[in-house]
Parts: structure tokens; C-alpha cells; sequence
């Protein structure tokens, strides 16, 4: 129902996680008796969680982790590990920085021209490994190094943005027609990120395996701040989960994941995102506490490096313990950044879900 803001405007009331609550149901069930896991085309995974490709989150090394954990890590190929054969001196300066100055140097950093060879040895890295493979490009860059990702071996192709259409329009050069690239593509692409009903919809008819919901970064972000955009991740993801019912209509039985990013902070999070609708969550700041994360308990985006219009910032977030931890505690806090997967477990079995795709009709409170 729409709201009056003023005489001139109405708009809709929206929630964010915070704002909505998992109702308990007459029936319950034994934790270990419920499945998280997760499949999207041809690949399978234990757990349904996809690393956000930011600098802070994903290295090589911490992607190869998370798939033998059974997850997806995404590797950024436009950040430090596609610019420099050695970033590690760097993300130590940048774990050091000290207020405005971690911006200004964040931006001076990646400066660095990207290469493609570097894309191609750091994805046959992760494929020698035996992991799914997965790297994200902006739109902006994906028709300079799509073919250099394909041939590398990437399993799957992330297109990942703050705000990406379908329907993008420019005078200063020719757009990516996402529905061209992805056909001609011979492997599967997740696109986003997109916050509402219609931009979903159009994103699905795309030919996209699973779009993204949200604006990415997350904690990292200040999109709100800097542009006034945003949308409460609840409802953002309750309303692509609708464009995905209608498009499976429209299809004729195609079915488009939903992948919830940003605002994902805590296992209580995690739950209500598959309350809302979510296939998936792709995470970051949970990701940047383990003690394997590259950013040394720092998290940035590529928002923070914007070199005209930054709207993103390194903050801490610490370190609260290994990544197995993280996913599969044991838990040492009650604040839920430990044990994420242990916690969507017993959630589902508190309700009475034996799976991911049951668990999305749980019954939800406004708080």
C-alpha cells in the first residue's frame, strides 16, 4: 500500500531484514536432517553461500578454500590479484591506512592497468585446484575480457555492478546488450545487481542463471550516503522472488536464481534472507572476518576506489576466526558471525524445513 510522503508523492513501505522476524510453525525437526544444498545448471554445492569478488574477501587461495568447503568463491578480475603478480605487500599497506587517506591510496592503487594474462593464471589457478570457478566482471568491462575469462575455464561468469539493466542507455558509447552476450556465451552467467520487480524480470528474460539482489558491498558501501539510492533488502528480495515466479510462467518452466548481496551480516540474516525467497546469498563482511580473508580483518568494495565518485569505504570488521569456523563453528560469540551454516540448519529445523526450497515459505512478522 502506497504511502503519502506529500501532497506531490507516495511512495511504498519497505523492510529491511531488521525489520522482519521467522515464525516458528507447529512442527520440528532434527538439525542434521535438513539439506543446504544448493544447485545452480550443472553445478552443485553444499552450502549456498557465494563469496562477494571483492578485494578484502577473495584471493585465489581463499576462493579454492570456500569450493572445497563446498561454496563458490567469485574472484574480482578487476582487482589486485588481475593488476599486480604480487598484491600481498599492498593489502598489508591498505590493512595500515588511517582514516580519509585509506580512500585517496585506495584509489592510486588501482590505477594499475588490469591484465589479461594475470585473469588467465589466476582462474587456472583455481581450475588446477578442482573447484567450481567463478570471476566477476563490471559491466563496463566485461566485453574488454570476456573472452580472456571464457578461455581461462571460468565455470561461471559473474556480471556484478551496483545497479545493472538490461536496458542500459548511452551517448558516450555502445552499452552491453546483456540478452546478445549471454546467448553467445557457452557457459552460465549470474548478472546484477537489481532491487525490484521489473528490473529483475527484465535481467531473467536476459537468459541469466541467477541475477543478484541488492547494490553490493554491503557494510563496505555508502550508496545510500553518496546517491540516495537503495532499497530494504526484505523487500528487495521478496520482489525478485515474485519476478521469478511470474518469469517461470512466462517461460514456460525456466527457472532464474535469486541471489540475495549485501546486507547479509549475521546468521540471522542469512535465514531470513531464504525466508524472503533467496536460491542463495552472496556474502562478504561475514567472509572478510575469517583469518584466511586477504584484507587482514579490513573490507572494501569497488565502490571505495571509484576515482570520480567513490561510494564505498574500508572499514574493520576484525577477525573472528577460520573460515571453517565462520561457516561451520564452533561458535565463540552469541552475536551470529560465527557458525552461519550451522545456524540456517537449525532455523529450517526450528520450523520444520528439510530444504532450502521448502524453507522459502515460511511464515514471516513484521517486527
Amino acid at each position: 500500500m502506497d504511502i503519502d510522503i506529500g501532497r506531490a508523492k507516495r511512495g511504498r513501505r519497505a523492510y529491511a531484514f531488521d525489520d522482519i522476524a521467522i515464525v516458528p510453525s507447529r512442527r520440528t525437526r532434527d538439525p542434521e536432517d535438513v539439506s543446504v544444498a544448493w544447485q545452480i545448471d550443472s553445478y552443485r554445492f553444499e552450502i549456498p553461500v557465494v563469496a562477494a569478488p571483492m578485494d578484502s574477501v577473495m584471493s585465489p587461495d581463499t576462493a579454492i578454500a570456500l569450493g572445497k568447503h563446498g561454496g563458490l568463491g567469485v574472484l574480482d578480475l578487476e582487482g589486485l590479484w588481475t593488476r599486480y603478480e604480487d598484491p600481498q605487500p599492498l593489502l598489508e599497506e591498505v590493512a595500515h591506512l588511517r582514516g580519509s587517506e585509506a580512500t585517496r591510496r585506495l584509489q592510486h592503487i588501482y590505477t594499475e592497468p588490469i591484465r589479461a594474462e594475470l585473469i588467465t593464471e589466476r582462474l587456472r589457478q583455481m581450475r588446477a585446484a578442482g573447484v567450481t570457478v567463478a570471476g566477476a566482471l563490471s559491466p563496463q568491462r566485461t566485453r574488454q575480457f570476456a573472452r580472456n575469462v571464457v578461455d581461462a575455464g571460468v565455470d561461471l561468469f559473474v556480471i556484478r555492478g551496483t545497479t545493472v539493466s538490461a536496458e542500459h542507455v548511452s551517448g558516450q558509447s555502445e552499452p552491453l546488450n546483456l540478452k546478445e552476450f549471454i546467448y553467445e556465451l557457452d557457459v552460465p552467467v549470474i548478472v546484477g545487481g537489481c532491487a525490484t520487480h521489473q528490473a529483475a524480470l527484465h535481467l531473467m528474460r536476459t537468459g541469466a542463471a541467477g541475477v543478484l539482489v541488492g547494490f553490493g558491498g554491503g557494510a563496505a558501501h555508502t550508496t545510500r550516503t553518496v546517491l540516495g539510492v537503495a532499497v530494504p533488502m526484505a523487500t528487495a528480495v521478496a520482489d525478485v522472488a515474485a519476478a521469478r515466479r511470474d518469469y517461470l510462467d512466462e517461460s514456460g518452466g525456466r527457472y532464474v536464481h535469486v541471489i540475495a548481496d549485501g546486507s547479509v551480516g549475521s546468521s540471522g540474516d542469512v535465514a531470513k534472507a531464504f525466508a524472503c525467497g533467496a536460491d542463495a546469498l552472496m556474502i562478504g563482511s561475514p567472509v572478510a572476518r575469517a583469518e584466511e580473508a586477504p584484507g587482514r580483518g579490513f573490507h572494501w568494495g569497488a565502490e571505495a576506489w571509484h576515482p570520480d565518485l567513490p561510494r564505498g569505504e574500508r572499514v574493520e570488521v576484525g577477525t573472528s576466526g577460520s573460515l571453517s569456523e565462520i561457516l561451520f563453528g564452533p561458535s565463540r560469540v552469541a552475536d551470529g558471525t560465527m557458525n552461519l551454516i550451522g545456524a540456517l540448519r537449525r532455523a529450517m529445523a526450528t520450523t520444520g524445513y528439510t530444504d532450502l526450497k521448502e524453507f522459502q515459505r515460511v511464515e514471516v512478522v513484521v517486527q
